[in-house]
């Protein structure tokens, strides 16, 4: 799989900036040659994967970061999602958490339905969270 990296964009982890990285992935997706159904089908599950992230890093306590990659390969659109604390040094997650499981289960199918791979990643020691999202070219 050749691997073309075409941006990468940090912005704050709140959802006022969101537009921002569905912009991104659409000019890029576009450019790749998605359709506008498909560049909407993105648009709503980066939308979807931000905003989880953001709920990550209210659990964190800390102020945070979202790392937005975006990288062509043969056939797709991928984009990644990285929660980045900004402090020195990465938190421990708090033990009480905010997060409903089942809300975080929907919220996941919910990205599976637009994307074609969806593979979220949090690790339980660090908090660390991060999405990976691809998107195929049609043919």
């Amino acid at each position: 799989m050749a691997k073309r990296n075409l941006a990468e964009l940090k912005i704050p982890a709140a959802s006022a900036f969101i537009p921002v990285a569905k912009r991104v992935a659409t000019t890029l997706g576009g450019q790749l040659g998605l359709s506008l159904m498909d560049l909407d089908e993105l648009a709503i599950a980066l939308t979807q994967a931000c905003d989880s992230a953001i709920a990550a890093a209210d659990d964190l306590g800390t102020p945070a970061d979202l790392k937005l990659t975006y990288f062509a390969t043969n056939r797709a659109l991928v984009v990644d999602v990285d929660l980045m604390p900004t402090g020195a040094a990465l938190p421990l997650p708090r033990h009480e958490t905010h997060i409903d499981p089942e809300l975080q289960r929907l919220a996941y199918e919910m990205i599976r339905c637009f994307v074609d791979d969806f593979r979220p990643s949090i690790e339980p020691l660090t908090g660390h969270v991060s999405f990976r999202m691809v998107k195929h070219l049609a043919g």
